[in-house]
């Protein structure tokens, strides 16, 4: 094997490494309460389940309706650290909802999404 070839192999193992370290070093919403495109009895919690710990300081989410108005939340992250849990300060109403939430994994690498859900 030439030296070139060996370079070469050895620098595609490289990347290919690479990108598998960091496919999994973002934290996935695996799980949604209420389900994303559900209608729903108005939640008196949201709860958004990650497949990574989260660092509390600097995930959270946002709760807003679809002309834009915002709703207030308070935010926790659960005991293990994996579970965003969002109480609203008051009662939802009828109408489409959009929750924008950002965590940023225990290692330092941020992920964020959308999930729209529907109050009967």
């Amino acid at each position: 094997m030439t030296v070139g070839k060996s370079i070469f192999i050895a620098s595609l193992l490289a990347a290919t490494l690479s990108s598998v370290v960091t496919a999994n070093a973002h934290a996935a919403l695996v799980k949604s309460d209420p389900p994303a495109n559900e209608t729903v009895a108005a939640p008196h919690t949201i709860n958004l389940t990650f497949s990574e710990k989260l660092t509390p300081a600097f995930s959270g989410f946002d709760l807003s309706m679809d002309d834009g108005m915002k709703m207030a939340v308070t935010n926790t992250i659960s005991a293990d650290g994996m579970t965003m849990t969002g109480s609203p300060k008051g009662k939802l109403m009828s109408g489409n909802y959009k929750i924008s939430w950002h965590a940023v994994a225990a290692d330092g690498h941020r992920s964020e999404g959308t999930l729209p859900f529907k109050v009967k």
